[in-house]
């Protein structure tokens, strides 16, 4: 099959996030930009709404924003469901699949079994429509229940280089490297972990480089973990690690205390402790992301699911959809350095969204509606100085109480909270998840809300230039006012752009 024999382009909502025709959906899988398309494989259900017969499905695009849905990839059968994993493009034909003129596109993933997780392959010689198991599966086999989730990329040694799986044997909080010279044998490397946040399993790993502020001869390696639970809002969430790489062990620029043996058995840590990690999202929405592999260093981008293992089997379906999750807008990853000297690593959503209507104010006081009755998506850009303003508030906000939202941000504290109802929505929904900036004075949002279905919706909230991010589920109440107010004063320098895709 061809790009030019796609099926079309879907047209359904939501306007700015992929989401399947129907059924379950959760991790993103097998992320890889090849002869000029996005590839997105997820973790799908093919018979129903529930978490079960997990297969992976395929989305292509040309442009991260318009989707097209294809024939699940890999399926599931009575051997085993098809877990998370990676897909490369073997461009030199190592594994012997295709040939070096037309490279094959290679699946490292997790064949999961009742009490049994091992690493199988398949490969696809079309462009990654149709893929083949691999006769000789399982390729890594520890023999253990809980070994999963394999990120695969290429190593440069300075020579030919290898190919490096990074995994995790989820339950033991530990990250273990393997290498290979043809995809389908394994060394072992080393391991990170357990260190850092424990108060869950970790899944879903990545490992990447990334120059520091965009110095080409200042290099980092970011290591990605996703836990569940014990994420920074509760629940699933996804922590980063910045450090070295020398093709075989991983160190931590920072390094994390070892966690003692109660701290693994209570599985549990306070928010102060959770705050001096990393975080790729302070919000509750936002797990298992993972990144493209066929991109340049500049051009990291990265997909996560939006939803939560608190909740995600039981948020609202609607009649006419019946699907479950969405992901994330892509997210095209950076370093920078801190006056402390401290890699953090910052997010810009990958996608455009032309503004339609800018607001210029040299100061404002009391409330300024920003955008009324918005159907469908929004993009508000907002950014101000505090003047004598104790602190802000932005209400999204329509004829119902339902999926209300208030986003504040307090001076004194710097802490930005974002309250979110829930009403019609499952146990453990509703909370006011927050994150801390470090410029206090300066107000800087980048906030995106898009209609997931007629149920459900999602805000997510980029500030402090990327460095902080925030991401939540809301009840649906469309169309929306934007409302911004100064709290206790007057704000100075307020300037917004607004851009609005409707229904």
């Amino acid at each position: 099959m061809t790009p030019t024999d796609l099926p079309p382009v879907r047209t359904a909502s939501p306007r700015l996030h992929f989401a399947p025709r129907n059924n379950w959906m959760n991790d993103p899988n097998g992320l890889v930009f090849h002869d000029g398309l996005y590839h997105l494989y997820f973790q799908y259900n093919p018979q129903g709404v529930e978490h079960a017969n997990l297969s992976w499905g395929h989305a292509t695009s040309t442009d991260l924003v318009r989707w097209t849905e294809h024939d699940p990839a890999i399926l599931w059968d009575d051997d085993a469901q098809i877990f998370s994993g990676s897909v490369v493009v073997d461009h030199g034909n190592t594994s012997g699949f295709g040939t070096a003129e037309a490279p094959p596109l290679v699946a490292l993933y997790t064949a999961a079994a009742p009490g049994h997780q091992s690493q199988a392959l398949a490969y696809s010689t079309d462009g990654g429509y149709v893929w083949t198991k691999y006769d000789g599966n399982p390729v890594l086999d520890r023999g253990t229940s809980d070994f999963r989730d394999p990120k695969v990329f290429r190593y440069d040694d300075g020579g030919d280089g290898y190919w490096v799986m990074v995994a995790v044997e989820a339950e033991d909080r530990q990250v273990l490297f393997h290498r290979s010279d043809d995809l389908k044998t394994w060394t072992y490397l080393s391991s990170y972990g357990p260190a850092g946040p424990v108060g869950g399993v970790w899944e879903c790993p990545d490992m990447f480089p990334l120059a520091v502020d965009g110095d080409e001869t200042d290099v980092r390696w970011v290591l990605l973990i996703s836990l569940n639970p014990g994420g920074i809002a509760g629940g699933s969430g996804t922590h980063y690690v910045v450090g070295d790489f020398d093709g075989t062990t991983f160190r931590a620029s920072v390094p994390h205390a070892a966690p003692t043996r109660e701290l693994l058995r209570a599985g549990s840590q306070t928010r102060d402790e959770l705050e001096r990690y990393g975080w790729i999202d302070f919000g509750p929405d936002c797990y298992a992301g993972v990144t493209f592999d066929g991109l340049s260093r500049s051009e990291r981008t990265l997909i996560a699911w939006m939803d939560n293992w608190k909740y995600a089997g039981r948020i609202p379906t609607h009649d006419s959809d019946e699907r479950r999750s969405a992901m994330t807008l892509p997210r095209r990853l950076s370093l920078t350095r801190d006056a402390e000297g401290v890699e953090r690593l910052r997010q810009h959503p990958a996608i455009g969204f032309e503004v339609e209507e800018s607001i210029d104010l040299l100061s404002m006081a009391g409330g300024v509606a920003l955008a009324e009755r918005v159907a469908g998506a929004a993009r508000i850009r907002f950014t101000a100085t505090f003047g004598d303003a104790q602190s802000i508030e932005l209400h999204i906000e329509s004829a119902s109480e339902e999926g209300r939202v208030v986003i504040r941000q307090d001076r004194t504290s710097g802490r930005v909270e974002l309250e979110r109802l829930g009403e019609g929505m499952p146990s453990g929904f509703r909370g006011s998840p927050s994150m801390t900036l470090d410029r206090r004075d300066e107000i800087g949002w980048d906030l995106w809300v898009d209609d997931l279905n007629e149920r459900v919706s999602s805000v997510e909230l980029f500030a402090q230039n990327g460095e902080r991010v925030l991401t939540a589920l809301i009840p649906v109440a469309s169309p929306r006012t934007y409302t911004v107010t100064a709290v206790g004063g007057s704000l100075d320098g307020v300037r917004a752009d607004i851009a609005e895709r409707g229904c």
